[in-house]
């Protein structure tokens, strides 16, 4: 389209000199040979504004497709970070799900004191436990107080404390709480 419309304006530029030449007119300051210099500097003079505008839109875009592949590769970046440290994150998960598995074993708990016990670790009231197993709301606060009274423990906090109490980030120094001095400890 660009194109065509520089053609167009060429061929009036063209014309506009050629019909001058043609005419011959005896002087050069007559309302025709006037209008018809006009009209070929306006049309010579749009040309060259267009085609130095697109010339900076294609600069411009340009430099807009090199900072759209750079984020691109980015995001692309970031993405493989995401799925790497997902998938670290799942494994060292199943690992932990696999001793809090064995921990409520090693308390006697039922596949239904169990299940509620891992709902109050994730943080769910017990309202929303109820829902989410199909049990009602007071037979999952029976369930609760019977994990407590299993585990030795005198709650919510105290049943998070015990799984995620010592966990900090490597290389910092462990809590200097005095609550968790008071939990059993988790590990060997």
């Amino acid at each position: 389209m660009r194109g065509v419309l520089l053609v167009v304006l060429g061929l009036v530029v063209v014309g506009g000199i050629t019909d001058l030449v043609l005419d011959r007119p005896a002087s050069l300051l007559s309302a025709h040979v006037l209008v018809e210099l006009g009209l070929v500097a306006l049309s010579f003079g749009t040309a060259v504004v267009l085609w130095r505008g697109w010339r900076k839109a294609g600069r411009e875009l340009g430099e807009a497709r090199v900072e759209l592949d750079s984020a691109r590769r980015s995001l692309a970046e970031r993405q493989a970070e995401r799925d790497a440290w997902k998938e670290q994150a799942d494994a060292a998960l199943a690992g932990f799900g696999e001793e809090i598995g064995r921990q409520f074993g090693a308390w006697g708990l039922t596949p239904a004191e169990s299940e509620v016990a891992l709902g109050l670790l994730k943080g769910l009231g017990h309202k929303e436990i109820a829902a989410r197993s199909g049990r009602s709301e007071r037979t999952v606060r029976q369930h609760a107080v019977s994990v407590y009274h299993k585990a030795g423990i005198g709650g919510r906090a105290e049943l998070a404390a015990f799984f995620l109490g010592e966990l900090r980030i490597p290389g910092t120094d462990p809590p200097s709480d005095p609550v968790y001095s008071r939990l059993p400890k988790t590990g060997p």
